[in-house]
């Protein structure tokens, strides 16, 4: 479905992100881990037309996206959750949920409902402002927001980010049921043991640089990936 191909990003004279090739599958979770400042969320951000690529080209589904608007990728069905959330603190959950599907023209009523079901969470707090929610919460809020513009790919950067133990799983238990029911995903996580668990895929970042690849298992069970990024 997506697939990147030698992609290079600088910051000022800094190369942040040095020729790196990825693809996600349809249908699968992929998983991008590696320490802070790695390149991760820099290469998120350049699918999503955020952050401008130096050089390297990104497809999704054979079309080449490399130099559109970031309104153009959320049409053709590309989405980020961001790190930190970014909820409208000061809107309601219904009117977040409602931005997220601010590029369509039909009906969304539906939509509301799936993510209401996904989120029975978001129901109960529907006509409270975002900003009283709990961390939980937001994230719920995020990535419900998100899925509001039916999104093929969903990328997600560091969606366990502050949150505690028992509300990490259940984020990851959502990001399993998305992907059951269709949606395609390219996730960033500091949480290497979740990630890889999760993962279907996995790739090793580490100062701009892919230094490893395999399934999810194979990674997980790989002595160099423990001793780096397991404990």
């Amino acid at each position: 479905m997506l697939r990147i191909e030698d992609l290079r990003v600088n910051y000022g004279g800094i190369e942040a992100v040095k020729g790196v090739s990825i693809d996600v599958p349809e249908g699968e979770i992929v998983s991008l881990i590696g320490a802070n400042g790695a390149g991760k969320s820099t290469i998120l951000r350049s699918v999503a037309g955020i952050t401008k690529t130096a050089s390297g080209r990104i497809f999704l589904q054979d079309e080449e996206i490399t130099q559109m608007s970031p309104d153009r990728i959320v049409a053709k069905g590309i989405t980020l959750v961001p790190e930190g959330r970014r909820v409208f603190p000061d809107l309601t959950v219904l009117e977040n949920l409602k931005i997220g599907a601010f590029l369509r023209k039909d009906r969304i009523d539906d939509d509301i409902d799936w993510v209401h079901e996904l989120f029975p969470r978001l129901k109960e707090r529907s006509w409270q402002t975002a900003g009283t929610l709990s961390g939980g919460e937001q994230q719920m809020l995020a990535v419900g927001r998100a899925l509001m513009s039916r999104p093929k790919l969903m990328m997600m950067d560091e969606p366990s980010l502050g949150l505690a133990p028992i509300i990490v799983k259940g984020i990851f238990e959502i990001i399993r049921e998305i992907n059951r029911q269709g949606v395609t995903i390219l996730l960033v996580e500091q949480n290497a043991n979740m990630a890889l668990l999760t993962a279907d895929t996995a790739y090793v970042l580490e100062t701009g640089r892919l230094t490893m690849q395999g399934t999810g298992k194979e990674l997980r069970s790989d002595e160099r990936v423990k001793k780096a990024y397991l404990g």
